[in-house]
């Protein structure tokens, strides 16, 4: 996919509290579709122009159409990799709750993700991840796979060839630790006595981000615990170390040089340790029982927390540690959780990291709406009454720093009320915005809600993050635990530039406050060759057209310098099909940016970028929408790819015959 909503997701149903809907299974959903026909307007002036540009947006609209779900709402598939399912064979064994035949279809899935070079990636074409193939290499030997099975042989290879077990990311040697494949003392510290200190503290467990946090805290139970499950010597995964493992190799590799926050955390992880050896921890007890609290109360009605797997599986291993049984109503149901995010037909079974229906469901309304379909219809109708009712009206973890705000906006899941988000409840907004519906005085004052609770959420830097406001000590990053660097959620430009499209979509000016600290913040956070980074959709592409919209919508002038650089970069990635495309490549190689192979998703987004910028003429644009045009029918029915370049179609006609 192009895009990820949450950073974590290789480490990501009843509503308010009024009624319980349960999602639906995959099998269902693929049946049960809502065949709205479009009006009979609509339906005319397509059928009548039958420009190849009519044709591809009706054929994409009628697309939406027929997947519209019975409840009004879209859902798709959220890719990952393997080790969101690997895990989850992993968690089963160390239940003692093994499905023979469900542990089959994981299995499948994950050969079937298998390279032929014998690796596993992080993303679709990338470069192969040690961590990746260690954590699925152990799933297939819990599923029976012998070492001796060709593809075990080619990914314990690879495995070797760069470093063994010793050289995995921290999640991947505490999953090994959990069944004494890896020593618990090699596995950076976590104290649980963190759970005590409190919110005003310079360091404290709210400066984490909200997928950190969900998930640090059960895991810091785990960590204190320190279980291990032992397995039978044929399951066992000692041959992925280049030499026995020894006291040396379980420390912490240093920067160059000595005053260096890296090397300050290292020493620190050091003298933690010699305290959790200790056999006297006075606050140990004490912190447990906080930690207990906070994951049993942060648990939604329908079992999940986080809305995301690192944090519901954890949670369920923290549960367990402290004796609660498998039959626990806590246990049962977040069991059921994760259940209700795989996706599973005969021969595969996967688990997503997260599931997106109100993100989904935006996406689609709008672009269904910039396509030109009557903003009284049926399918429209439908959806934002589905949507109102997934507002989020419970305080969540945000009322920390923001204790006088008052709770609105929308969270990215069918339920997540601790973890609503700005970018979701931008999206909301600004889709239903003209949907003609029966209450629109309701429509209104949950957008109105969700207006003053973004506002709220801006940072003092005039940015905005996703689930947090100020949620910037970048010092965090530097722990020894911290080795993917996204502990934290800070102001981006793409989530920013979303908020300044919000402000400006409901008539909020330039001058307001809120957009004269954003829009200083933009400025300073341009790339000196024009674009911005994005960290919500991949990359530098995503990241533009996110500033792009937003800067045009609270009325800056399109024409100044730094505009007009974002506009020529854009204009120079382009590749020679018309299309544009950017690899996930480009947040390791910032050299990369705006460099990849052409998918329909990026070149939507150019192309909006584009438009919004005022450039809608020209070959570049032209090109651009031919792409879309004859590559309709050679994309994947999922949300990104199909979306985005409605909404492009749908602006430019809108743009060309003067109705925008």
């Amino acid at each position: 996919m192009n895009g990820c909503k949450h950073p974590i997701s290789n480490a990501l149903t009843s509503f308010n509290g009024i009624h319980r809907e349960e999602p639906e299974s995959v099998s269902a959903k693929t049946v049960a579709k809502i065949h709205h026909l479009p009006s009979s307007n609509w339906k005319k002036r397509t059928v009548e122009q039958n420009s190849p540009l009519d044709i591809a947006i009706h054929r994409s609209c009628e697309f939406f159409f027929r997947e519209q779900l019975p409840a009004g709402y879209w859902w798709a598939e959220l890719e990952s990799n393997v080790t969101i399912t690997a895990e989850y064979i992993m968690l089963f064994h160390f239940l003692g709750m093994v499905n023979k035949e469900r542990e089959r279809k994981m299995a499948n899935y994950i050969l079937g993700k298998q390279t032929n070079e014998g690796y596993w990636a992080i993303y679709h074409g990338g470069p192969g991840d040690l961590s990746t193939t260690v954590e699925a290499y152990f799933a297939l030997k819990l599923a029976g796979y012998s070492a001796d099975h060709p593809a075990m042989a080619k990914a314990r290879a690879f495995i070797l060839g760069n470093g063994g077990i010793i050289k995995c990311r921290v999640f991947t040697k505490i999953f090994l630790a959990l069944f004494g494949e890896f020593a618990w003392f090699g596995v950076p510290s976590m104290p649980i006595e963190l759970s005590l200190v409190p919110s005003w503290a310079y360091f404290n467990m709210y400066e984490f981000s909200s997928w950190s946090r969900a998930t640090i805290i059960p895991l810091s139970i785990v960590m204190a615990e320190r279980p291990v499950r032992k397995l039978p010597p044929r399951a066992r995964v000692q041959e992925l170390y280049v030499r026995p493992p020894r006291p040396i190799d379980y420390t912490f590799t240093k920067e160059e040089g000595i005053l260096t926050w890296k090397n300050f955390f290292i020493g620190v992880d050091h003298l933690l340790k010699i305290y959790e050896s200790s056999p006297v921890r006075p606050f140990m007890k004490r912190a447990l029982s906080v930690a207990e609290k906070w994951v049993l109360d942060h648990q939604e009605p329908t079992g999940d927390w986080g809305g995301i797997q690192p944090a519901m599986l954890n949670s369920i291993l923290a549960l367990h540690c402290l004796g609660y049984s498998n039959d626990h109503p806590a246990v049962v149901k977040g069991l059921e959780a994760l259940a209700n995010f795989c996706i599973e037909d005969e021969n595969s079974l996967v688990l997503q990291s997260c599931i997106s229906p109100v993100w989904d469901t935006a996406l689609a309304l709008k672009a269904l709406i910039d396509s030109g379909v009557p903003n009284d219809h049926p399918s429209l109708v439908k959806a934002t009454q589905w949507l109102l009712e997934r507002e989020v009206r419970k305080t969540g973890d945000w009322k920390i720093k923001c204790p006088d705000l008052e709770p609105g906006g929308w969270a990215f899941e069918f339920l997540n009320d601790w973890y609503p988000d700005v970018d979701d409840s931008g999206i909301v907004m600004m889709a239903m915005k003209d949907v003609q519906i029966k209450d629109s005085l309701a429509k209104d004052r949950a957008i109105e809600r969700g207006i003053n609770w973004c506002l709220g959420m801006q940072s003092k830097n005039g940015g905005w993050g996703a689930f947090d406001k100020d949620n910037t000590k970048h010092i965090l990053n530097k722990i020894p635990f911290a080795d993917l660097e996204a502990l934290i959620d800070p102001p981006t430009a793409d989530l920013t530039g979303r908020m300044l499209e919000l402000m400006g979509t409901f008539g909020y000016h330039k001058s307001h406050p809120a957009a004269v600290r954003a829009l200083d913040f933009i400025r300073k956070s341009q790339e000196p060759v024009g674009p911005w980074w994005g960290r919500w959709g991949v990359n530098y592409i995503y990241g533009t057209w996110s500033v792009l919209s937003g800067l045009t919508a609270i009325g800056e002038d399109t024409s100044q310098p730094y505009i007009q650089k974002a506009v020529n970069w854009l204009m120079s990635k382009q590749n020679p099909d018309g299309g544009w495309g950017e690899s996930c490549e480009s947040y390791n190689d910032p050299s990369l940016a705006g460099i990849g192979v052409s998918t329909p998703s990026q070149t939507g987004w150019a192309l909006l970028a584009l438009m919004a910028a005022g450039e809608f003429k020209g070959k570049a644009i032209e090109n651009g929408i031919n792409y879309l045009i004859s590559n309709q029918f050679m994309i994947k029915y999922h949300i990104y790819r199909n979306c985005f370049p409605l909404m492009a179609l749908g602006k430019y006609r809108s743009i060309a015959e003067g109705t925008n």
